[in-house]
């Protein structure tokens, strides 16, 4: 079964670019720099040349008791959102993930834990239960939301 990963969208962080640290406070973000931490509109690990804001984001909007928000990072500046079918990036395949599928209702009907390098298994299983109408990835040692999987 086909599946499509999708990054955010930068659009609406894209008010936070290029404003100073006391006007990020003021919107609960935080410049950091740093080489290897995950972008989630890129999907991608940053250089070691490149900033990323850390900002607290609602990746889980229903309105059901899995409603959620969590700090994740968005690189400054960041281009179009990944969006590929069948691909893993490598943000994402080399660390230990939490896969967790949800239902059209936004009520969590399954989850998992597997080693990045071995995702597409644990997609392929959770899409296969015909309830599940979108995964959410997360980085499982933070917990921070990584990316939206659905069939494609």
């Amino acid at each position: 079964m086909s599946f499509r990963i999708t990054g955010l969208s930068a659009q609406p962080f894209a008010h936070l670019f290029g404003l100073d640290d006391a006007a990020l406070a003021r919107h609960g973000a935080l410049r950091m720099h740093g080489e290897g931490l995950p972008d989630r509109v890129e999907l991608r690990d940053t250089t070691a040349s490149e900033t990323v804001l850390l900002v607290n984001h609602e990746h889980q909007p229903a309105d059901t008791p899995y409603r959620s928000r969590h700090a994740i990072f968005v690189r400054e500046h960041a281009g179009a959102a990944f969006d590929a079918v069948d691909t893993v990036p490598d943000a994402l395949r080399r660390r230990l993930l939490s896969l967790r599928a949800f239902d059209a209702a936004g009520m969590m009907v399954d989850a998992d834990v597997t080693d990045g390098h071995e995702a597409e298994a644990l997609i392929a299983r959770l899409l296969a239960r015909p309830e599940v109408d979108y995964i959410h990835a997360h980085y499982a040692r933070r917990g921070c939301y990584a990316a939206l999987i659905r069939r494609d």
